[in-house]
Formats: C-alpha cells, sequence, structure tokens
C-alpha cells in the first residue's frame, strides 16, 4: 500500500519532530556535533534503528512512508521509543494501516481527565450526566445524575454500581439479570482486554467473577459483541420520581481515551403528568403525549 505524498509529507513531519526532541545523551549516545551535511536535532535514524533493535535503514523507511503495511510491533516500538501521545499513536496507524489501533498507546490514557469536563458536566440541566474515566470512576456529574440515587449519593465507581451494589441489582436497576446485565457486562470484558495492563480494571472485573450473582451471568454474557445503541432505553426506579426508563447516549472526550460520557433521559412510566388517567386508549390525532413528558 503506497502512501500518498501527503501522507508521506505528515508523517515525516510528526516522527521527525518527536526525534528531535529527544537527546541523544539522554539514550545513551554521544552528543551529535556540528559537521558537513545536514544534521537534524536529536535522535538521528540511525540512532533510532538502534533502540528499536531493527535493521539499518528500518527506521528510515517508516518515516519516509516507504513500509507498506508496517507490522504493529514495529509500530508501537516506534511510538514508544519516540514518546507518542494517545493522538499521534492513533495518527500513526491510520495513515501507514488505514486503520484504527487495537487499543491504547499508554496504560493511562483515559484516567486523566481536564478539570474543565468538570465544569461543563456539572452545568449542564435536564438530563441525567456524568463523567467516567477508562476504569469506570466518575470524575463529575450534575444535579440531575445524583437525585437519581437513593439518599442522592452517587456511586465511587459507575461500573462496580451497575454489576455489584446489591441495591442497584434489586431496587434501582429493573429487571437487572435479564436486561441490564446483558447490556452492561461486555463493555466491562472489552475495557479490561483493550487495557490489559490496568490493575484496577483487572481487579474489578474479578470482583464480579468472584461475585456469586454477577459472576456467572458474567462468564455467560460479558463475551458477547456490544449490543448498546445510541437511543437504546432500559428500566429503572428513580429515587424521586419511581419506574420508568433511562434512554441513553455515550460519548468519547477525544482528549482521553477512554474515558466515557453518559447522557441518560428518565421517562417515567404511566400516564403524563397532568393528564387525565381515563383517556382512551391510542393517541387522538390532536394528541401527543410526547409533548407531555418532561426529563428529570
Amino acid at each position: 500500500m503506497r502512501l500518498s505524498a501527503d501522507d508521506r509529507r505528515s508523517l515525516k513531519r510528526v516522527l521527525q519532530r518527536r526525534r528531535a526532541a529527544i537527546s541523544p545523551v539522554s539514550r545513551g549516545f554521544p552528543p551529535r556535533l556540528p559537521g558537513p551535511g545536514r544534521r537534524a536535532e536529536g535522535l538521528s535514524q540511525e540512532q533510532t534503528d538502534e533502540l528499536l533493535a531493527r535493521a539499518r535503514g528500518t527506521y528510515n523507511r517508516l518515516e519516509n512512508g516507504r513500509i507498506a503495511h508496517p507490522g504493529a510491533d514495529l509500530l508501537t516500538a516506534v511510538a514508544q521509543e519516540l514518546g507518542l501521545d494517545e493522538h499521534e499513536w492513533a495518527f500513526l496507524w491510520r495513515v501507514t494501516r488505514k486503520e484504527n489501533p487495537p487499543g491504547a498507546l499508554h496504560g493511562s490514557a483515559g484516567t486523566d481527565v481536564a478539570g474543565v469536563w468538570r465544569r461543563i458536566v456539572e452545568g449542564i440541566t435536564g438530563t441525567l450526566v456524568y463523567l467516567s474515566d477508562v476504569e469506570y470512576g466518575i470524575v463529575a456529574h450534575n444535579e440531575e445524575f445524583r437525585a437519581f440515587f437513593p439518599r442522592r449519593q452517587a456511586p465511587a465507581n459507575v461500573m462496580r454500581w451497575l454489576l455489584l451494589d446489591p441495591e442497584a441489582r434489586t431496587e434501582v436497576l429493573v429487571d437487572w439479570a435479564d436486561r441490564w446485565a446483558p447490556a452492561i457486562m461486555p463493555h466491562l470484558r472489552q475495557t479490561v482486554e483493550s487495557r490489559p495492563r490496568n490493575a484496577a480494571l483487572a481487579r474489578l472485573e474479578r470482583d464480579v467473577l468472584a461475585d456469586p450473582v454477577a459472576g456467572p451471568l458474567y462468564r455467560d454474557l460479558a463475551a458477547a459483541p456490544l449490543p448498546y445503541e445510541d437511543g437504546a432505553e432500559l428500566p429503572v426506579h428513580h429515587a424521586v420520581h419511581g419506574p420508568g426508563r433511562l434512554t441513553t447516549c455515550l460519548a468519547e472526550p477525544i482528549v482521553a481515551p477512554g474515558a466515557r460520557l453518559n447522557l441518560s433521559i428518565y421517562l417515567p412510566d404511566g400516564p403524563a403528568p397532568g393528564l387525565p388517567s381515563d383517556l382512551p386508549p391510542g393517541p387522538s390525532p390532536d394528541f401527543a403525549p410526547d409533548r407531555f413528558r418532561d426529563p428529570v
């Protein structure tokens, strides 16, 4: 697969900038002294080959876009040696292999979410909103989300609450075993597999497997494809408003791969508030029930 001229220029610019930022001395090489010929700052291409334990000229061909479909092991080694961030890592895969990377480069990706997100999330009204990091720890949430829980206490870790909290399984998440567990467990399995070096995720999965209620279901359900679709509805019992459904959409902050922004609208079961309960079945031509449903 031959890279376009634009892709080759972009690739060279990113990798050359990263090489220039690394002092050869910091990697055990003597300083590069001025001399004849063109000498870029930082590591030379030959020094990079040595660090990668690759044949001479390998890195030169990669940086100049002359390796067709480079292997994942080469891309990973280059990214780690040059200190690429998550966005540069994704760029490296997309430009050389025309696909997204199989996972994050750094195990810490998605655990550090900028503080501005807290201000934004806390300021949203009219829907339940929370932001969690890659380990499912809740980073920020708004007042409507807190009001959803008994005693208005939002959990510290949303996945641990969803799968292991007895109150969640029996009182808040209606039809937990049949509706919630199949929808949630594959998400945990996928996240654990994408972050094999993350100790917190591994511990969470071990706790789920050890639980006498969640464990058997997780072994049976977690390996399934992700069943979630934006707009999916799941039954709940709201701490303030009672039985209803949550309609949910998920998003991922660009700056924190693996973090999740969850927005959910609560819709109560039964007749819309303020409407007579003896209405005939089915909407009349002039009646649109959804117009009278107010999100929390």
